[in-house]
């Protein structure tokens, strides 16, 4: 591909017109009305939030019925910025645009725009809003295509055209891009959240033909429609009042590479998500000490028991959703070694074991407080389970186990909870055997998949990897690994996207089996030492890495993320339906990707899981620092930079709470080290919200010095370790054996590993 633009180093330049648009021919239209391969740069005028004409620029100038306009171009290396200034007259519902049009499209390009548009989301839709009913046609039909909510997307059906409408709020980057198979080359155009106006906006436009696209960047942003939680509203977007002397600029980084894959494509992605924005700077709020301190009693108050059972209830009423948003996921308070919650996590394995396995070995859904069973999705009278709770739920049982024997208590794990552990394994590797795949839905009595089609097993793999260790079964890790190469090569390099973690959304794309399905390849690392899995899983996590906030977002100064300034890189998009983040990953520590940057060095993924760290710490209810008002500790699901909810939403927290976001962050504060540091090799990464350097190193021994900048004591995890060691898969429970070390509020503290090691 060759992207074609005259530009100069300053003043005004001329832009290559290869198209024209007019008010007359199809003004309605971003697209050129000549296919030629270009840049353009627009005077935008719009009739309401339609637009309605889109004026060229010539050699710098533009002339409309309200004024005239001037322009110019910077170019330095891959960095673009454009300035628009209106000269003379008074322009009212206008505003700018820069186009980049491609004329040999081709609807087999993969378009991503990150956290928003996978493939195109070129996918048939489900009318219906927020989870959306499921058809019959959906329901026991192996040949299901992947079908998602009403989103924005690109025509699946061939012969039509496509408008996809955004502002770069959506977007976890304000990027688009995409990969271009025929040619082998891909595309990244990287611009700024925003300008005086607001956000800018994002279009995509692809032609009838399906032959040409053109990529839009606009100031301010103005979209006809705007995407809520499935479906469609007017937007109220505008255009702006220009008087003479206003100008904006609008910055990019265009990226133009040679790739032969979706995995290249992504990887070139991961190197340069933060190339316009630049690096974020998460603050240290309150150590994740603090943070477990204030979390572990507000799961301890959760502990509930009804007639169906006793658990920690995992929503905010007192009825057991298993798996997913925290239901039978409290690794924690196992790894507390108290007795009490102790005692509770074997009464919580009690009462899953006896109460939700269904004649196949699969798990239900969940179960009221009274006792009827749950279920996720209904097929006449059938009672439906998505296959991540099932995934999910193996993999607890191993954790619980590990946790067990680690701390030495491994003969308190009955013989009843590894008959339903090894259950549920033979019922996945029957599954396998059957299908060649786990499906999306599964009917837990006939074991049947009830929806094909789906990454929704992404966490399977690990739990089966596991298993094969616990019960000396080559049979689980033959159908882990078998399984595991089918999803990598079937969903990450064939379609870009994962999906079907999530039970309110349909089968769009979506975080959680991104995240789920890096847990099972670096298990699968783990168990096996196959260097394999490793090169799978850096791929695994840059896509992964599409859904997180890569930047320090702008979000309303009167808002409440406004008001606390809080700096919300690491938040983590939801789905493709869910247009929100989220603070951490459902439900997971994320300690994959700590695993990940150890065993690989690169640093890029330790510092996009030290980001979701932060911004989960920066949506928790602290003193001083307000969020949903559910108490100290507490926080909920939903960061909001889109304005799906409603425009006064954007930057507002929902006065509500989730236990799974809680569970999520105190995960993070026990799985993760607070600073990572290697003993002859210059490698130091602090993860904790404290200060760490290194004084010295000397015969396998580093010193530290510690510095706490809160209002908290902190008591930091140090994980100290040769690069030897470093080679070697770490283990599950490795965090139990981590040494802490006591930081003062605001004090420095020196310390060497040596003397931390033999504490």
């Amino acid at each position: 591909m060759c992207f074609r633009m005259r530009s100069a180093s300053c003043v005004i330049v001329a832009v290559n017109l290869l198209c024209v648009a007019s008010a007359t021919q199809n003004s309605a239209s971003w697209l050129p009305v000549r296919p030629t391969e270009g840049m353009r740069l627009l005077v935008c005028r719009y009739d309401g939030s339609k637009l309605n004409e889109a004026i060229p620029f010539s050699n710098g100038k533009a002339l409309t019925s309200q004024g005239s306009w001037i322009c110019s171009v910077r170019k330095d290396g891959t960095n673009l910025a454009v300035t628009f200034r209106l000269v003379k007259g008074l322009a009212t519902s206008t505003g700018v645009a820069v186009a980049f049009d491609f004329p040999h499209w081709s609807r087999r390009n993969y378009l991503l725009v990150p956290g928003a548009v996978y493939n195109g989301n070129r996918f048939p839709a489900l009318p219906g809003g927020y989870m959306p009913p499921f058809p019959p046609s959906m329901f026991f039909n192996p040949n299901l295509p992947l079908t998602i909510s009403d989103n924005p997307r690109l025509s699946p059906e061939p012969g039509k055209a496509g408008k996809i409408e955004l502002l770069t709020g959506n977007a976890s980057t304000p990027a688009m891009g995409f990969f271009a198979p025929a040619q082998k080359n891909g595309f990244i155009l990287h611009a700024e959240q925003n300008t005086g106006f607001g956000n800018n906006g994002m279009f995509i436009e692809e032609s009838a033909a399906q032959n040409q696209a053109t990529l839009v960047v606009s100031a301010p942003g103005v979209r006809e429609w705007a995407a809520q939680f499935g479906g469609f509203a007017e937007s109220g977007d505008k255009g702006a009042t220009w008087k003479a002397g206003d100008s904006v600029t609008l910055r990019f980084c265009i990226s133009r590479f040679a790739t032969d894959s979706i995995p290249g494509f992504l990887e070139k992605f991961m190197t340069e998500r933060k190339s316009l924005t630049g690096p974020n700077r998460p603050r240290n709020l309150a150590p994740m000490s603090e943070i477990s301190d204030l979390i572990v009693p507000r799961f301890s108050k959760r502990w509930t028991t009804q007639p169906a059972g006793s658990w920690y209830a995992p929503e905010n009423d007192n009825n057991f959703q298993l798996g997913w948003v925290s239901g039978f996921m409290q690794t924690p308070m196992l790894a507390l070694n108290d007795a009490v919650e102790r005692d509770r996590i074997c009464r919580q394995l009690d009462f899953v074991t006896s109460k939700l396995q269904g004649k196949s070995g699969f798990f239900y859904a969940g179960i009221m407080s009274g006792g009827e069973l749950r279920s996720d999705r209904s097929y006449g009278s059938r009672k439906l389970v998505l296959t991540r709770k099932n995934s999910d739920t193996l993999l607890m049982y191993l954790k619980f186990f590990k946790i067990l024997k680690a701390q030495g208590h491994g003969d308190v794990i009955k013989s009843t909870w590894r008959t339903a552990a090894r259950g549920l394994a033979d019922a996945f590797c029957r599954t396998w055997a059957k299908y060649g795949q786990f499906g999306h839905y599964l009917d837990p009595v006939t074991g049947e998949i009830a929806v094909f089609n789906t990454t929704g097993g992404a966490i399977a793999p690990a739990g089966l990897a596991l298993a094969s260790e616990f019960f000396h079964d080559p049979r689980y890790l033959r159908v882990a690994t078998a399984s595991a190469a089918m999803y990598f090569q079937r969903d990450v390099v064939g379609r870009g996207l994962t999906n079907g973690a999530c039970g309110d959304i349909s089968q769009d794309p979506d975080s959680e089996t991104a995240f789920g399905f890096l847990e099972s390849l670096m298990a699968l690392y783990g168990v096996t030492g196959d260097p394999i899995w490793l090169t799978r899983a850096r791929t695994e996590a840059n896509l992964a890495a599409t859904w997180v906030l890569s930047y320090d977002a702008f979000f309303p100064r009167e808002s409440q993320i406004g008001r606390n300034q809080s700096r919300m890189a690491g938040a983590v998009f939801a789905s493709a339906q869910n247009k929100h983040a989220a603070p951490g990953i459902c439900t997971s520590s994320g300690d994959y990707l700590f695993k990940l940057y150890r065993a690989t060095g690169a640093k890029q993924y330790a510092e996009l899981i030290r980001d979701i760290q932060h911004a989960a710490v920066e949506a928790t209810e602290l003193p001083g620092h307000p969020t949903c008002g559910a108490g100290f500790g507490s926080s909920m699901e939903r960061i909001q930079p889109t304005d799906a909810e409603g425009k006064g939403a954007i930057g507002n927290y929902i006065h509500t709470q989730n236990a799974w976001t809680e569970l999520d962050t105190l995960l993070m504060a026990t799985e993760l080290p607070g600073v990572y540091v290697q003993t002859y090799h210059d490698t130091l990464f602090t993860f904790d919200h404290i200060k760490a350097r290194v004084l010295g190193r000397h015969n396998g021994t580093v010193t530290l010095e510690l510095t706490n900048p809160t209002n908290y004591e902190a008591r930091v995890s140090i994980f100290a370790e040769t690069a030897k060691a470093a080679k070697k898969p770490l283990d599950y429970v490795a965090y139990l054996s981590w040494p802490r070390v006591t930081v003062p509020a605001g004090k420095t503290v020196v310390v060497d590993s040596k003397a931390i090691s033999a504490r």
